[in-house]
């Protein structure tokens, strides 16, 4: 096989695993079925360590959907 569609086999299996801890720690953005009396508090602006992990989480995403595309297409054969 390919070293090259190796090494990317295994980037998309750790990026999937970094992506799933990322999404997971992020807090809730809602009151949920709580916010229906009226007390949820929405649109409240994102500072410091959420802010920092959204980009993070957006740019895992985007690599992880590339290296998919890259793979998905077959531009590097195995």
């Amino acid at each position: 096989m390919n070293p090259a569609y190796i090494a990317l086999l295994v980037l998309e299996g750790l990026m999937g695993v970094f992506l799933v801890v990322l999404i997971l720690l992020h807090s809730p953005k809602g009151e949920g079925m709580g916010g229906i009396g009226g007390t949820a508090t929405l649109f409240t602006g994102k500072r410091g360590a959420e802010a920092g992990l959204d980009r993070l989480t957006w740019g895992v995403a985007f690599g992880f959907l590339l290296v998919c595309t890259v793979l998905g297409f077959g531009f590097i054969k195995p």
